[in-house]
Protein backbone atom coordinates (compact mmCIF):
# COMPACT_ATOMS: atom_id res chain seq x y z
CA UNK A 1 0.00 0.00 0.00
CA UNK A 2 1.53 3.37 -0.78
CA UNK A 3 1.89 5.47 1.84
CA UNK A 4 -0.72 8.92 1.26
CA UNK A 5 2.26 10.92 3.25
CA UNK A 6 5.72 10.24 1.83
CA UNK A 7 5.48 12.99 -0.86
CA UNK A 8 4.39 15.91 1.89
CA UNK A 9 7.11 14.69 3.89
CA UNK A 10 9.47 15.23 1.08
CA UNK A 11 8.56 18.53 -0.33
CA UNK A 12 8.67 19.42 3.87
CA UNK A 13 12.45 18.10 4.19
CA UNK A 14 13.23 19.87 0.32
CA UNK A 15 11.99 23.32 1.69
CA UNK A 16 14.71 23.08 4.67
CA UNK A 17 17.58 22.71 1.84
CA UNK A 18 17.99 26.48 1.01
CA UNK A 19 16.25 29.88 2.25
CA UNK A 20 13.73 31.02 4.29
CA UNK A 21 10.14 29.78 4.54
CA UNK A 22 6.96 31.29 6.80
CA UNK A 23 5.32 28.30 8.92
CA UNK A 24 1.96 29.66 9.85
CA UNK A 25 -0.11 27.86 12.25
CA UNK A 26 -3.61 27.30 11.93
CA UNK A 27 -5.74 25.76 14.74
CA UNK A 28 -8.66 24.29 12.81
CA UNK A 29 -10.16 23.07 8.99
CA UNK A 30 -11.05 26.65 8.25
CA UNK A 31 -7.86 28.12 8.89
CA UNK A 32 -5.55 25.15 7.66
CA UNK A 33 -7.77 25.49 4.33
CA UNK A 34 -7.51 29.96 3.91
CA UNK A 35 -3.89 29.18 4.29
CA UNK A 36 -3.52 26.84 2.20
CA UNK A 37 -5.40 28.70 -0.35
CA UNK A 38 -3.09 32.06 0.10
CA UNK A 39 -0.25 30.10 -1.31
CA UNK A 40 1.82 28.71 1.76
CA UNK A 41 3.71 25.67 1.42
CA UNK A 42 3.26 24.01 4.98
CA UNK A 43 1.17 24.24 7.81
CA UNK A 44 2.15 24.18 11.85
CA UNK A 45 0.16 23.30 14.77
CA UNK A 46 -0.39 25.37 17.24
CA UNK A 47 -1.48 23.70 21.08
CA UNK A 48 -2.55 27.36 22.36
CA UNK A 49 -4.51 28.24 18.84
CA UNK A 50 -5.90 24.04 19.40
CA UNK A 51 -6.35 24.67 23.61
CA UNK A 52 -8.53 28.47 23.41
CA UNK A 53 -10.49 26.68 20.16
CA UNK A 54 -11.74 23.97 22.92
CA UNK A 55 -12.13 26.14 25.48
CA UNK A 56 -8.89 25.52 27.42
CA UNK A 57 -6.22 27.13 28.74
CA UNK A 58 -2.78 26.28 26.58
CA UNK A 59 -1.39 22.99 28.24
CA UNK A 60 -4.46 21.91 29.09
CA UNK A 61 -4.76 19.49 25.95
CA UNK A 62 -4.39 15.58 26.60
CA UNK A 63 -2.16 13.44 24.27
CA UNK A 64 -5.13 11.87 22.97
CA UNK A 65 -7.14 15.27 22.19
CA UNK A 66 -3.55 16.32 20.02
CA UNK A 67 -2.82 13.29 18.47
CA UNK A 68 -6.45 13.53 17.03
CA UNK A 69 -6.45 17.02 16.29
CA UNK A 70 -3.39 16.51 14.20
CA UNK A 71 -4.88 13.48 12.02
CA UNK A 72 -7.94 15.93 11.40
CA UNK A 73 -5.81 18.58 10.43
CA UNK A 74 -3.36 16.10 7.90
CA UNK A 75 -6.69 14.86 6.72
CA UNK A 76 -8.35 18.55 5.75
CA UNK A 77 -5.43 19.85 3.78
CA UNK A 78 -2.54 19.28 1.03
CA UNK A 79 0.15 20.40 2.86
CA UNK A 80 2.69 19.09 5.24
CA UNK A 81 1.93 19.52 8.34
CA UNK A 82 4.35 20.06 11.48
CA UNK A 83 3.33 19.21 14.65
CA UNK A 84 3.46 21.42 17.97
CA UNK A 85 3.84 18.36 20.12
CA UNK A 86 4.65 20.05 23.44
CA UNK A 87 6.76 17.94 25.45
CA UNK A 88 5.63 14.57 24.33
CA UNK A 89 3.13 13.86 26.56
CA UNK A 90 5.78 11.96 28.61
CA UNK A 91 7.98 12.51 31.32
CA UNK A 92 10.15 9.36 30.29
CA UNK A 93 11.72 8.95 27.38
CA UNK A 94 10.02 5.71 26.55
CA UNK A 95 6.35 6.99 26.90
CA UNK A 96 7.91 10.34 24.29
CA UNK A 97 8.82 7.40 22.27
CA UNK A 98 5.76 5.58 22.00
CA UNK A 99 3.62 8.88 21.44
CA UNK A 100 5.85 10.32 18.58
CA UNK A 101 5.10 6.84 16.58
CA UNK A 102 1.08 8.09 17.07
CA UNK A 103 1.78 11.63 15.81
CA UNK A 104 3.66 9.44 12.79
CA UNK A 105 0.79 7.57 12.25
CA UNK A 106 -1.63 10.67 12.44
CA UNK A 107 0.62 11.60 9.28
CA UNK A 108 2.67 14.63 10.24
CA UNK A 109 5.80 15.60 8.48
CA UNK A 110 7.53 17.19 11.16
CA UNK A 111 7.12 17.44 15.20
CA UNK A 112 8.79 19.64 17.80
CA UNK A 113 9.73 17.91 21.79
CA UNK A 114 10.28 20.98 23.80
CA UNK A 115 12.29 20.77 26.74
CA UNK A 116 9.80 21.87 29.58
CA UNK A 117 8.66 19.55 32.23
CA UNK A 118 5.37 21.63 33.25
CA UNK A 119 7.46 23.49 36.14
CA UNK A 120 11.34 23.77 35.12
CA UNK A 121 13.38 22.71 32.14
CA UNK A 122 14.33 18.59 32.21
CA UNK A 123 18.02 18.35 32.86
CA UNK A 124 20.33 18.21 30.05
CA UNK A 125 20.95 14.51 30.10
CA UNK A 126 17.30 13.67 30.65
CA UNK A 127 16.01 16.20 27.43
CA UNK A 128 19.18 14.63 25.12
CA UNK A 129 18.01 10.79 26.18
CA UNK A 130 13.81 11.94 25.47
CA UNK A 131 15.23 13.09 22.25
CA UNK A 132 17.16 10.37 21.27
CA UNK A 133 13.79 8.39 22.25
CA UNK A 134 11.98 10.36 19.64
CA UNK A 135 14.64 9.90 16.72
CA UNK A 136 14.78 6.50 17.48
CA UNK A 137 11.26 5.70 17.16
CA UNK A 138 11.04 7.76 13.94
CA UNK A 139 13.55 5.47 12.56
CA UNK A 140 12.02 2.55 13.26
CA UNK A 141 8.27 4.15 11.53
CA UNK A 142 11.14 4.43 8.12
CA UNK A 143 8.60 7.77 7.51
CA UNK A 144 10.97 10.72 6.51
CA UNK A 145 9.52 12.33 9.42
CA UNK A 146 11.45 15.73 10.81
CA UNK A 147 12.62 16.19 14.61
CA UNK A 148 12.62 19.76 15.77
CA UNK A 149 14.83 20.11 18.81
CA UNK A 150 12.73 23.16 20.98
CA UNK A 151 14.46 24.41 23.83
CA UNK A 152 12.10 26.89 26.12
CA UNK A 153 14.25 29.00 28.15
CA UNK A 154 13.86 32.10 26.72
CA UNK A 155 9.90 31.76 26.16
CA UNK A 156 9.73 30.85 30.10
CA UNK A 157 12.01 34.35 31.17
CA UNK A 158 15.33 32.71 31.12
CA UNK A 159 16.72 34.72 28.30
CA UNK A 160 20.52 33.17 28.75
CA UNK A 161 22.28 32.47 25.41
CA UNK A 162 25.07 30.18 26.77
CA UNK A 163 23.24 27.23 27.88
CA UNK A 164 20.25 28.03 24.82
CA UNK A 165 23.10 26.96 22.68
CA UNK A 166 25.04 24.09 25.10
CA UNK A 167 21.21 22.78 24.73
CA UNK A 168 20.14 23.07 20.67
CA UNK A 169 24.30 21.56 20.04
CA UNK A 170 23.10 18.55 22.65
CA UNK A 171 19.70 17.93 20.63
CA UNK A 172 21.51 18.68 17.35
CA UNK A 173 23.98 15.80 17.86
CA UNK A 174 21.22 13.67 19.11
CA UNK A 175 19.46 13.72 15.87
CA UNK A 176 16.90 16.54 16.05
CA UNK A 177 16.43 17.81 12.05
CA UNK A 178 15.26 21.49 12.95
CA UNK A 179 16.45 23.55 16.00
CA UNK A 180 14.30 25.91 17.63
CA UNK A 181 14.71 28.31 20.56
CA UNK A 182 11.31 30.97 20.78
CA UNK A 183 10.81 34.09 21.75
CA UNK A 184 14.74 35.06 21.07
CA UNK A 185 14.97 38.00 19.27
CA UNK A 186 18.10 39.46 19.28
CA UNK A 187 19.48 39.40 15.51
CA UNK A 188 22.81 38.77 16.87
CA UNK A 189 21.94 36.35 19.38
CA UNK A 190 19.41 34.22 16.25
CA UNK A 191 22.72 33.95 14.13
CA UNK A 192 25.22 32.65 17.18
CA UNK A 193 22.33 30.12 17.15
CA UNK A 194 22.31 29.62 13.14
CA UNK A 195 26.08 29.02 13.17
CA UNK A 196 26.11 27.34 16.71
CA UNK A 197 24.34 24.22 15.01
CA UNK A 198 25.21 24.59 11.36
CA UNK A 199 24.49 23.43 8.90
CA UNK A 200 21.03 21.99 10.34
CA UNK A 201 17.90 24.53 9.54
CA UNK A 202 17.05 27.01 12.85
CA UNK A 203 13.12 27.73 13.10
CA UNK A 204 12.63 31.30 14.99
CA UNK A 205 9.36 32.44 16.22
CA UNK A 206 7.99 35.18 14.59
CA UNK A 207 8.14 37.83 18.16
CA UNK A 208 7.83 41.30 17.41
CA UNK A 209 6.23 43.83 14.80
CA UNK A 210 10.51 43.97 13.56
CA UNK A 211 10.55 40.77 12.38
CA UNK A 212 10.03 39.74 8.60
CA UNK A 213 10.71 36.44 6.78
CA UNK A 214 13.48 38.31 5.05
CA UNK A 215 15.61 40.23 7.27
CA UNK A 216 15.57 36.26 9.40
CA UNK A 217 16.73 34.84 6.40
CA UNK A 218 19.63 37.27 6.48
CA UNK A 219 20.07 35.65 9.41
CA UNK A 220 20.59 32.17 7.83
CA UNK A 221 17.01 30.94 9.44
CA UNK A 222 15.57 28.32 7.25
CA UNK A 223 11.70 28.68 8.61
CA UNK A 224 9.97 30.96 10.66
CA UNK A 225 6.65 30.31 12.36
CA UNK A 226 3.91 32.24 14.17
CA UNK A 227 2.92 30.19 17.11
CA UNK A 228 -0.80 31.13 18.25
CA UNK A 229 -0.50 34.74 16.72
CA UNK A 230 -2.86 33.95 14.41
CA UNK A 231 -5.11 32.24 16.20
CA UNK A 232 -4.74 35.19 18.92
CA UNK A 233 -5.49 37.78 16.00
CA UNK A 234 -8.45 36.03 15.31
CA UNK A 235 -10.02 35.69 18.70
CA UNK A 236 -9.09 39.45 19.08
CA UNK A 237 -11.38 40.71 16.40
CA UNK A 238 -13.97 38.43 17.49
CA UNK A 239 -13.72 39.83 20.83
CA UNK A 240 -13.87 43.27 19.76
CA UNK A 241 -17.13 42.68 17.79
CA UNK A 242 -18.71 40.73 20.28
CA UNK A 243 -18.18 43.34 23.11
CA UNK A 244 -19.85 45.57 20.28
CA UNK A 245 -22.57 43.52 20.28
CA UNK A 246 -23.03 42.94 23.82
CA UNK A 247 -22.48 46.76 25.10
CA UNK A 248 -24.20 48.57 21.79
CA UNK A 249 -26.26 46.34 20.00
CA UNK A 250 -24.31 46.09 16.69
CA UNK A 251 -21.79 44.70 15.08
CA UNK A 252 -19.90 47.63 13.22
CA UNK A 253 -18.76 51.04 15.30
CA UNK A 254 -20.60 54.25 15.06
CA UNK A 255 -19.01 56.47 12.19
Amino acid sequence: MSNPFAARRAAFRALHAEGCFALPNPWDAGSAKRLQKLGFKALASTSAGMAWAMGKDDGQVTRDEVVAHLRYLCAVTDLPVNADFENGFSDTAEGVGENVTLAIEAGVAGLSIEDWSGTGLYDLPVAVERLKAARAAIDVSGQDVMLVGRTEGYLRGVRDLAPTLERLKAYAAAGADVLYAPAVTDPDEIKAIVEAVAPKPVNVLFWGAEMSVDSLGALGVRRVSTGGSLAAAAWAGFDKTAKLLAEEGRLTPKA
